[in-house]
């Protein structure tokens, strides 16, 4: 074997510095392993790389400023060695054919450059030669490869430079000292060279896991629906984990034969039963638990993205609504857009608004419903005993029924008969006071959804709002109309006393001063005179008084009607005037009063006008058409004033149209003008005849008159 001198100096000298060698390649190469590994764990995810160890600041910060060369010097040492560590420690070895073919070259070449080197070295020294050999085959191949590379390499030594050269020495055991450092290097070289391939696979691995989970959260938190996407999620796992399949259950799921079941909270991670235990363990420590945090927020993220789209849905209804309400529109159309909005927002199948007009009964005045075949409830009184709406109506505050099996009464059947299971209901309150009610009903099985009774209350306070608004407009429109009554009583009262008292003084002042005049010798021509004079200015002035009364109240509208009324100002009028009339009954005072008042100032407006040569009036009565389902509510009378102006001017002008509008409107009613050029001016008036509040205002109505 190989002769070496001494075995204190040279062996452990050599074998020292062999062990030195082969741990500083070594260590490079494992820490050279972890920083290639760190530096990869990147993600699509993010723009920028994860945290590696380069981030931290270099030790030569914390120590004495060195010249600048120096420092280059050491970082190109230390790439040089990275790069060497790089090369020898893989993660996976080639195959042994090629390390058999490397060792055998490395012995080749190391055993015929020793024959040179004899010549300027000790033979002792010269056993070193074959260390790059056997750290090289170790490094790359394992242990076995260069424990085998070691022997092959003493032998070869030992055979071809120890004398007696051609022979192999095994009598003294120092023989075997360099065989045994051989050894010690190829061990040392082999297990570190083991311990990096280790640190880089798990490196590796790791990146995979971290670009897995980056993945996965890219996915389930960008996803709207997270269950739509966990097939993709569980085929990155898969392929990280370089498994068969793996499935992410995100419900409790029957354990199957074969299956290994990790534990999501809620679900669990579905991977097949014969994983390796280092698998399993990586799925456990490291998926896992970011699948579950990712897991977790993706749900949170889409429970938040519901109900942000359920908030802005159920504001937009709202804000409708409240459209509506500001514009005034009429309260029928009101409850209608919220029975509407309300089925289409919580998708409900019928939504229904009941007015409460006795202890017991309710009235429908506003529905929406997804099958209109079922029947209307639009004006049909209901007992609400033992439903939805008793509890709300007698309790003032939001309810449901989740089913309606064990309730009966008027109201519970007419919801099973549309095919109803459950209800829910919200008051309306106007004032303090409850008006009634607005009930949201299911077909399918089952619950409504939690706490949509209160979100149907915000709707309630829109109709209260409506209401309320309603409310207030009737009272004004009353309060006008009381107004235009009075005055129209005070207008009918001046008449009457003017008729009895003045009119009638001013008759028998006349008749005396005719009787006086009579009376006068005819020597007095003077006196008889001035008699004459006085009596034609008396019948002048009772002339003007009767025009006067005619214009406060005209006693033919009293006696006759509108028609005869119109007819004779039409006689009176500077213009040709043609009335043409469809009325055959009396139509109520107040209402007469304002149709003759405004047909009195078009005349008078038309005879201002030089280019008028005929005007038309026509006074018709026809049937008011209902905006809901129930019987018409009365009639309207249609009075139109058209002349043939060239038109063109401002129909507007003028306080005395102004107030009459005025007039009109406090009655219910309408006027509009038009006037475009060519055309002439037309008005226009639509005055309602029914109405309780009227037709009582109206029965104390005199139809008499002078």
């Amino acid at each position: 074997m190989i002769k070496l001198a001494s075995v204190s100096d040279a062996g452990i000298g050599l074998a020292a510095t062999v062990l030195m060698v082969a741990t500083r390649c070594a260590a490079a190469g494992v820490n050279h392993g972890v920083i290639r590994g760190a530096r990869t764990v990147t993600s699509p995810a993010f723009d920028a790389p994860r945290p590696s160890i380069d981030w931290l600041p270099p030790l030569d910060r914390f120590r004495p400023a060195q010249p600048r060369r120096n420092q280059r010097v050491r970082q190109e040492d230390r790439l040089m060695h990275g790069r060497l560590a790089s090369w020898l420690v893989r993660v996976s070895q080639p195959s042994a054919a090629i390390g058999i073919a490397v060792g055998a070259g490395f012995i080749v070449v190391e055993t015929l450059l020793v024959v040179p080197l004899r010549q300027v070295a000790p033979l002792e020294a010269l056993a070193l030669v074959y260390l790059p050999g056997i750290l090289v085959v170790s490094a790359v191949w394992g242990l076995w490869s260069g424990v085998a590379t070691s022997i092959v390499s003493a032998l070869a030594f030992d055979y071809f430079h120890t004398p007696p050269i051609g022979r192999f020495q095994t009598e003294d055991w120092r023989d075997w000292l360099g065989l045994s450092v051989y050894l010690m290097v190829a061990t040392v070289s082999g297990s570190l060279a083991q311990l990096a391939r280790m640190r880089a696979l798990e490196s590796i691995e790791r990146k995979r896991e971290a670009d897995a989970v980056a993945e996965m959260t890219r996915l389930i938190l960008g996803a709207d629906d997270v269950r739509a996407v966990l097939p993709e999620a569980s085929d990155r796992i898969a392929c990280a984990m370089q498994l068969p399949y793996a499935t992410i259950e995100p419900d409790p799921a029957p354990r199957r034969e074969g299956q290994i079941q990790l534990p999501l909270d809620p679900g669990a991670l579905v991977v097949p039963g014969d994983v390796p235990d280092r698998v399993l363990r990586r799925l456990r420590d490291g998926v896992v638990p970011g699948l579950v945090t990712v897991l977790r927020a993706g749900r949170s993220l889409q429970a938040n993205r519901a109900g942000l789209q359920a908030l802005l849905a159920q504001q937009a209804a709202l804000r409708r609504v409240a459209v509506l309400v500001a514009n005034g529109v009429a309260f029928n159309e009101i409850v209608a857009a919220v029975a509407t909005e309300a089925a289409d927002l919580f998708d409900a199948d019928a939504t229904r608004v009941w007015r409460w007009d006795g202890p017991r009964t309710v009235t429908g005045v506003a529905e929406y419903n997804r099958n209109p075949g079922s029947g209307s409830t639009l004006g049909r009184q209901v007992d609400f005993a033992d439903g939805v709406a008793d509890v709300v109506l007698h309790g003032a505050r939001p309810a449901r029924i989740d089913s309606y099996e064990g309730h009966s009464g008027p109201l519970v059947d007419l919801a099973r008969a549309g095919g109803m299971h459950a209800s829910v209901g919200a008051p309306v309150v106007v004032e303090g006071r409850v008006w009634g009610v607005v009930v949201a009903l299911w077909r399918r099985a089952g619950p409504p959804p939690l706490g949509i009774e209160h979100e149907l209350a915000k709707f309630t306070e829109l109709v209260a709002t409506a209401i309320a608004n309603t409310e207030s407009r009737a009272e004004l429109t009353a309060s006008r109309a009381r107004l235009v009554f009075a005055a129209d009583e005070a207008r009918r009262g001046l008449e009457r006393e003017l008729h009895d008292s003045v009119q009638q003084r001013l008759i028998s002042l006349g008749l005396e001063l005719r009787f006086a005049e009579a009376m006068v010798p005819k020597e007095l021509g003077e006196v008889r005179s001035r008699l004459a004079d006085t009596a034609a200015g008396l019948s002048d002035a009772f002339e003007n008084l009767q025009r006067i009364v005619r214009g406060i109240h005209p006693a033919l509208l009293s006696q006759g009607g509108l028609v005869p009324a119109v007819k004779a100002l039409a006689r009176r009028s500077a213009v040709p005037v043609t009335v043409r009339g469809g009325v055959n009954h009396r139509l109520p005072g107040y209402v007469e009063v304002a149709a003759y008042h405004v047909i009195s100032v078009a005349l008078a407006n038309s005879a201002k006008h030089a280019d008028v040569s005929e005007v038309s009036v026509d006074i018709d009565v026809v049937a008011e058409e209902s905006a809901t389902e129930a019987p018409a509510a009365g009639e309207i009378l249609i009075v139109t004033v058209h002349d043939d102006s060239a038109g063109d001017t401002d129909p507007n002008q003028g306080s005395t149209l102004a107030a009459l509008r005025d007039r009109v409107e406090a009655l219910g009613g309408t006027l509009t003008l038009a006037n475009p050029a060519g055309s002439g001016m037309s008005v226009n008036v639509k005055l309602p005849i029914a109405g309780q509040d009227r037709q009582g205002m109206d029965a104390d109505r005199s139809s008499g008159g002078t």
